[in-house]
C-alpha cells in the first residue's frame, strides 16, 4: 500500500522506517502470491497496474477496518477515540498546534494527522473530503465551506536590521533598492502580497520568489531582499533583532485565520469533539499564546 502510495520503493522505505532492499523483498513475496503483475517497471520508474491498483484499494479498506476494530474498542473503554484530518497552510504551522495541544492532551487515543502545505493544495484535499478540517487566513471563493473563525492575521513589510528605514525619505522607494521576495504561486500569502500590490498600485522593478515561508524568512534575514509577512511567523526574530518592519501605507494586511469545512459535512465524533473544544477554547488560548502580537 505505502509503494502505491508513494510510487517508490525507496520513499515507501523511507516512511516506512525500513531498508529498501527489506521493501523489496516483502514486495516481491506478496507478488509471488498473484500470476496478475501488481506493478511494472519503465526505464527506472515504478509503474502500478489496474490490478495492482485494486489489489491496494482492497488493502487499505483492511487497515480501516483494522482501525474502526481499534477504535470501537477504546470507545467501549469510555474513550474518545479516531483520526483527527487536518490540513494547514504553510504560515498556519505557527497558529495550529496551539489550539490542537490541550485537545490532543485530553484525548491521548486520538490519531493526528497535519498536512502542512500551500493555500492550492489545502483547498484541494478539502474539495476532495480528504480532511476534516482546514486552517485558512483568506476563505476560498469557490467552495461552499462553513468557519470557525480563531485569530487576526497580520501581514507587515519586513526587512533585515541592516537595512536603516531613516535613509529611506519615503518608504515607497525601498523597492527600488531592495527585491521583493514573493511566496510561490498558489500561496494564499502570495495571494494577498499582489492584491495589495495591484490594488495600491505599487511598482516592484525587483522581485524573486522562493517555494515556503521558512525560506521567505530566511532570505530576508540573510538580506537578499524584503517581504511582505504574516506577524505569527516572525515573533522570535522581531525580539532577537534579526528583522525589523519597514512602515509602509497601507499596512499591514489583515485578515482572519480561520477554520473551514465542507457544508453539511457530517462530522466524525473525534471532529465534532474538536470543534466543540475550539468553540469553547479560543478565547483562553489567543489570550495565553499570541496576546503578544497586539503591541504591534
Amino acid at each position: 500500500l505505502k509503494v502505491v502510495q508513494t510510487k517508490s520503493v525507496t520513499k515507501a522505505a523511507e516512511e516506512l522506517h525500513l531498508t529498501q532492499p527489506a521493501v523489496s523483498i516483502q514486495l516481491k513475496n506478496f507478488q509471488d502470491q498473484f500470476d496478475i503483475p501488481l506493478s511494472e517497471v519503465v526505464g527506472r520508474r515504478l509503474y502500478i497496474t489496474d490490478f495492482g491498483q485494486e489489489i491496494a484499494d482492497v488493502a487499505q479498506n483492511i487497515i480501516n477496518q483494522v482501525e474502526t476494530i481499534n477504535y470501537k474498542t477504546m470507545a467501549f473503554k469510555g474513550q474518545l477515540s479516531g483520526r483527527l484530518k487536518v490540513s494547514v497552510v504553510s504560515t498556519g504551522k505557527y497558529v495550529m498546534p496551539y489550539f490542537l495541544s490541550h485537545f490532543m492532551k485530553l484525548h491521548s487515543s486520538i490519531e493526528l494527522q497535519m498536512d502542512v502545505t500551500n493555500k492550492s493544495k489545502v483547498l484541494s484535499s478539502l474539495e476532495k473530503n480528504e480532511i476534516d478540517f482546514a486552517l485558512v487566513s483568506v476563505l476560498p471563493t469557490n467552495l461552499n465551506v462553513e468557519q470557525l473563525d480563531l485569530l487576526q492575521n497580520k501581514l507587515y513589510l519586513v526587512a533585515n536590521s541592516n537595512l536603516d528605514p531613516q535613509k529611506l525619505q519615503n518608504s515607497e522607494v525601498i523597492f527600488d533598492k531592495v527585491p521583493l521576495i514573493f511566496r510561490e504561486k498558489g500561496s494564499g500569502t502570495r495571494q494577498l502580497m499582489e492584491n495589495f500590490i495591484n490594488k495600491n498600485a505599487v511598482t516592484i522593478p525587483k522581485k524573486m520568489e522562493l517555494t515556503s515561508n521558512e525560506a521567505v524568512k530566511q532570505a530576508v534575514i540573510a538580506g537578499l531582499g524584503c517581504s511582505i509577512m504574516p506577524l505569527i511567523g516572525i515573533k522570535n526574530e522581531l525580539a532577537n533583532k534579526e528583522l525589523q518592519i519597514i512602515p509602509f501605507k497601507g499596512l499591514p494586511i489583515t485578515t482572519t485565520w480561520s477554520i473551514i469545512w465542507l457544508k453539511g459535512k457530517k462530522h466524525a465524533p473525534v471532529a465534532a469533539a474538536f470543534l466543540a473544544h475550539l468553540d469553547q477554547e479560543k478565547a483562553t488560548i489567543i489570550k495565553e499564546k499570541f496576546n503578544w502580537s497586539e503591541g504591534y
